[in-house]
Parts: structure tokens; C-alpha cells; sequence
């Protein structure tokens, strides 16, 4: 039975990576483009695109013979290493997208290093006070949430600017040798290890309430020894995300990797997707469904390693703990704060145009200084925050809806997670352009269709550990039914952790609707949506650094305000009825209640030669 059930979990995998690359194989016709006149302006931009000229490119590229053959070209040299040659330069892909591959991995390696050792710094309070048993009711403040609200860009562009140019510290351009991997490891390696270490630190107070913890610390052991066996008992709970990111830092770096000017895998499939260079873009992208597949299943394998027969066996503790009250003085204060700055702001014009105040620094006409157009910054801000607050609150929501749905069918939703996680999102914007074409609703569409795959890998990773706990175990020996456990124990374990990483993400999703812009998908100048403002305005970073840090700042105090505020998210336990009565009554099965039944006898016989 669970070979079959492995079996059935690989063709589904197998099935899903053959309809990706099918789908970018049909990539142009679905768009309704002309592959040979986006070639042609790949190639020369300066050239006519005159009827010969066209007829010329689609005979070179075998066009005419239509994309199936194409595409069954392309699949037949595959399993001799050909995967083609490129429209554009008409080189070999294949060794090409293997260097790209290995320059991506280098920079994944430093950057989770560098995760590892801020989500280290993270958590690293809650892992003192753990060991000396002071943890009590601590809430986590809101310092790892900005972190994590950071743009990668942003980071990247202010490293670049500052320590690589400014400072001449570490070389900001091109990729030569270890000292090249610092700056772009530091920017990708930093919001993902705020995002790992926040969720660590969720789950490291109930891994410290476990008996083995109490004996440790009762019987005198040193305290980095139960610090570290904490990490280690959390540690599954975080290993399917950790793959998550790897696979994300290797195709999704796009933006880092074209301010370094690194030549990565990401940046490659992007300029690919751009040109509509197939043979690259399908290399690419099954390079990258490759790498999913392996860092997903290593990732699991440890897990189980790691958690060993205990969850097998259904005897794993739970590390689901009653949430303490969340304090409500910082998220009180961050909504002031953000509130205020969008009160003062909408009086303002956001379209006002000046010229003769370009790039003005702050001042009391100006709070937030200018942009390069000479337009108020702090108005810009203000009437930004509708749009950006209101789509990335729902697209949020949406995201987590989907992703505890399908969360709670792991065998299904995990190569799907596998798959949607392993494609760029400026590619799964390109794919949901042609499917659905331009529009208001396409940003959204386009980022919901991969902002849920985090939500759904971290609620299976919980969901497995707790069916594993003693009291699930016990309370199913009772009689309670399925839906009893999932509604009373499962969801209030799964859903306080996972609610707090959807919110941790919030200002990632308004920046990923930035991105968008770039490709002419997303808000077009002159909207004022937060990350739009961030995308004008880094090219200026260096010249009027409040033109980026103000939006900046306003998206890491949303991510601060959406943490802190969610830091009580509970999901309380059934009480008892009134009288002592419960909500629900345990079926007696056979085993039940042939127990029942031997218990009452001995009792009876016993009572019998009492008397």
C-alpha cells in the first residue's frame, strides 16, 4: 500500500512538471505573439520586420511545422543531453543553463548560510530564556517582521550602492570569486532568514514545555545542550519551507541577480521568457523543477530522520502551547503610526508635478522629501495605501484559505507546491498573461496563483507532526471522529503558526504586485502603489535615499503591524457544556468495547472474593 501510495505521489509529480513544460512550449501561441518578430527584436532591434524577414526566422526556427513538433523535438534530445539551441545566440542550451545552474546554487549556498545564522539571531532570545526557564508568557516583538518585510531589490540595490560603491568594501558587480558572493548572499539570505527564524521562534516555546525539557533542566544539563535539542525537536516542522526557499533563492534571486549582474539561472529564464527563447526557457525551467523535486525530497527525508519512529508510532508531544495574550501596545502603536502617516498624506496631491524641487531631501513642505519628477512623496504614500493595503490584504486572505485547504491533503497538494514554487513569478505572470490576458485583475491573479504554496507546505509540515501527538492518538482510542479531531486539535495547532507566516509575508505580496510593473502586467506609473514607488525611485537610491526608504519604511511597519497584531491569533479549545457535559460523544468501537467488558469483569470477579 505505500509503495502504491509513493508510486501514484510520482506520476502525479512526474504529470505535473510534463504539463509546465508543455504550456511553456505553448507559451507564444497562447499569448497570441509572433515568435519570429519577438526574435527578430531580440536579435536587432534596429532591423525591419518586414514579411521576408519573418518568413526567414520561422524557417530557421522550423516555426511553421507549429509547436507540437517543436516541442516533440525538444523532448526527444533530452534523454541524450540535447535540450537544442537557442533562437537567439544559436549556441547549445544545454551547457549554458548548467552553468547558470551552478552559479545559482553557489549564491543559494551563501545565502543560507546567511538565513541560518539570522534566523539564529532571530530566535536567539527565546532560546536563552527557554534554557533558563524563564520564557513564560513572551511574545516575539516585531523586529523580525520588518526584517522580513525588507525587498530583496532594495537590500540588494542599498548593499551595492553603499558597501560596494560608497565604501569600495566588497565588489558590488560581476561574478569572479568568493568576495562576489557576499553582497547578493547578504540581501537574498537576510528576509528568508527573518522569515525562518520568526517561524522557529513560534514553535520553540512548546518544544521547552515538553517533559524531556523539564528533566533536562531538572537534572543540571547544560543549557546549550537543551537550547540546541530544542532547534533539533522544531526542526522538522521547518525542513519542507526550508526546501521551499532554496528553491526560491535558486530561479526566484531575478532582481538581485541583474543588480550584481550575476549570470544566474533566474535571470537567464527571465531574459529567455522575454525573448521567447523556448529552448532556454524550457532548459531553465525544468532545472529548476529538477532542483525542487531534490531539495523538497532531501528536505522531508530529514525531517522523518529526524523525528524518527515516534511518528510512526503516535507518540510525538505536541508543540501546540495555549497562545499567552498578545500585548497590545505595539500593534496599537505601529496602526498610529501608519495611520497617521496616511492621514497626513491624503490631503496632498500625489500627481502634482514640479520640477524645480527634484529629489528635494525632507523638510516641513516636503516631510518625506520629493521624488525625481518633483511629486510629494508623502502624498504618494498616503494615496498608495488603498490599493496596496486593501489587494494585498485580500490576495493574503485568499492565499490562506487556499493554502490550509490544500495543506490538509499533503499528497496532493506537495508536488503541486513542488511545481508552483519552482517557477519564477515573472514567469507565472507571463503564463497567467496568456491564459487570461491583460488586465486590472491579472497582478492579483497572477501572485495568488503562487503566494498560497508557503502557507500549504508549512500547514502539512505541522499537520504531520500533530496526528503524531499522544493526545491525538488517545482522543481517536476514545472514538472521536475525523472531523471532531480536525475541528477541536488539528486546526487549533495548525492554524495560530500559519496565519502568523501568511501575515509575515503580507508586505512581500505587495511588492511582488511591484514587480509585476517591470513587464507592463502590474500598476503603470503615475499609480502611486507602495511598490511601485520603490520601483521608480531605486534607480535615484544613491542620489535621494528618501525617495526609496520612505516607502520602505511604510511596507516594514505593515509587516511589523501585521506580525504583532496576529501575535495572539488563537483558536480556542471547546469548553465543556454546562453541567459537565462535552460536545461530543466518543463511539465505541469493537476494541472499546471489548476492553469495557474485561475491565467490568475483573472488577466484578474481584468484588466477588471480596465479599
Amino acid at each position: 500500500m505505500l509503495h502504491h501510495r509513493r508510486a501514484v505521489t510520482l506520476l502525479w509529480r512526474a504529470a505535473l512538471a510534463a504539463a509546465l513544460v508543455c504550456a511553456i512550449g505553448l507559451l507564444p501561441w497562447l499569448a497570441h505573439t509572433d515568435p519570429a518578430l519577438t526574435v527578430l527584436k531580440a536579435r536587432s532591434v534596429d532591423r525591419e520586420p518586414t514579411p521576408e524577414v519573418l518568413a526567414d526566422i520561422r524557417a530557421q526556427l522550423g516555426l511553421d511545422a507549429g509547436p507540437l513538433h517543436l516541442l516533440g523535438q525538444w523532448l526527444a534530445g533530452l534523454p541524450r543531453g540535447d535540450a537544442g539551441r537557442s533562437w537567439l545566440s544559436g549556441t547549445e542550451v544545454m551547457p549554458a543553463v548548467l552553468e547558470a545552474l551552478g552559479v545559482s546554487l553557489l549564491l543559494t549556498a551563501v545565502a543560507l548560510v546567511v538565513a541560518v545564522v539570522t534566523a539564529g539571531l532571530v530566535c536567539a532570545r527565546t532560546l536563552w530564556l527557554g534554557s533558563r526557564r524563564r520564557l513564560g508568557g513572551r511574545r516575539a516583538g516585531g523586529g523580525s517582521a520588518v526584517l522580513a518585510a525588507l525587498p530583496e531589490f532594495l537590500a540588494a540595490s542599498v548593499l551595492a550602492t553603499v558597501v560596494g560603491v560608497q565604501l569600495g568594501w566588497l565588489p558590488a558587480l560581476g561574478w569572479y570569486g568568493p568576495q562576489w558572493t557576499v553582497l547578493p548572499g547578504l540581501a537574498l539570505g537576510l528576509p528568508a532568514g527573518a522569515v525562518l527564524g520568526r517561524m522557529l521562534d513560534d514553535l520553540l516555546p512548546g518544544a521547552f514545555a515538553e517533559p524531556w525539557a523539564l528533566a533536562a533542566a531538572a537534572r543540571g544539563l547544560p543549557r546549550r545542550s537543551i537550547a540546541r535539542q530544542a532547534v533539533r525537536r522544531c526542526a522538522p516542522a521547518l525542513l519542507p519551507n526550508a526546501g521551499l526557499f532554496v528553491v526560491g533563492l535558486t530561479g526566484g534571486a531575478v532582481a538581485v541577480e541583474q543588480i550584481f549582474d550575476i549570470p544566474g539561472l533566474g535571470r537567464t529564464t527571465l531574459q529567455a521568457a522575454l525573448a521567447q527563447d523556448l529552448p532556454v526557457l524550457q532548459a531553465g525551467t525544468l532545472a529548476l523543477l529538477l532542483v525542487a523535486a531534490a531539495a523538497t525530497g532531501l528536505a522531508r527525508l530529514a525531517a522523518r530522520l529526524l523525528i524518527g519512529p515516534a511518528l510512526s508510532d503516535g507518540a510525538l508531544p505536541t508543540l501546540h502551547r495555549p497562545t499567552p495574550p498578545a500585548r497590545r501596545i505595539l500593534p496599537l502603536v505601529h496602526a498610529t503610526v501608519l495611520l497617521g502617516v496616511i492621514a497626513a498624506g491624503l490631503p496632498r496631491d500625489p500627481l502634482a508635478l514640479d520640477t524645480t524641487e527634484r529629489l528635494q531631501p525632507p523638510s516641513w513642505t516636503h516631510p518625506f522629501g520629493t521624488d525625481s519628477l518633483g511629486r510629494d512623496m508623502l502624498a504618494r504614500i498616503g494615496h498608495g495605501a488603498l490599493d496596496t493595503l486593501l489587494l494585498a490584504l485580500a490576495i493574503t486572505v485568499v492565499a490562506l484559505f487556499t493554502g490550509v485547504l490544500l495543506g490538509l491533503v499533503p499528497r496532493l497538494s506537495g508536488p503541486l507546491v513542488d511545481t508552483v514554487n519552482a517557477v519564477p513569478a515573472v514567469l507565472g505572470a507571463l503564463l497567467v498573461t496568456a491564459v487570461v490576458g491583460r488586465g486590472t485583475a491579472t497582478p492579483a491573479l497572477a501572485v495568488s496563483v503562487v503566494a498560497w504554496a508557503p502557507l500549504a507546505a508549512h500547514t502539512s509540515s505541522l499537520l504531520l507532526q500533530e496526528r503524531a501527538a499522544v493526545h491525538i492518538t488517545a482522543t481517536r482510542a476514545l472514538g472521536a471522529g475525523r472531523w471532531y479531531l480536525l475541528r477541536h486539535e488539528l486546526l487549533p495547532a495548525v492554524l495560530p503558526p500559519v496565519t502568523r507566516h501568511a501575515l509575515l509575508r503580507l508586505p512581500g505580496v505587495a511588492l511582488s504586485l511591484a514587480s509585476l510593473a517591470f513587464l507592463g502586467l502590474g500598476a503603470q506609473p503615475p499609480s502611486p502603489e507602495w511598490g511601485l514607488l520603490l520601483a521608480e525611485n531605486q534607480p535615484y537610491a544613491e542620489r535621494a535615499p528618501w525617495a526609496v526608504l520612505a516607502p520602505a519604511a511604510v511596507l516594514a511597519l505593515l509587516g511589523a503591524l501585521a506580525v504583532t497584531a496576529a501575535s495572539g491569533a488563537r483558536w480556542g479549545s471547546p469548553r465543556p457544556k454546562a453541567g459537565g457535559g462535552v460536545r461530543w460523544r466518543p463511539r465505541r468501537t469493537a476494541a472499546v468495547g471489548a476492553e469495557h467488558r474485561r475491565v467490568t469483569k475483573e472488577l466484578a470477579a474481584a468484588g466477588t472474593e471480596t465479599r
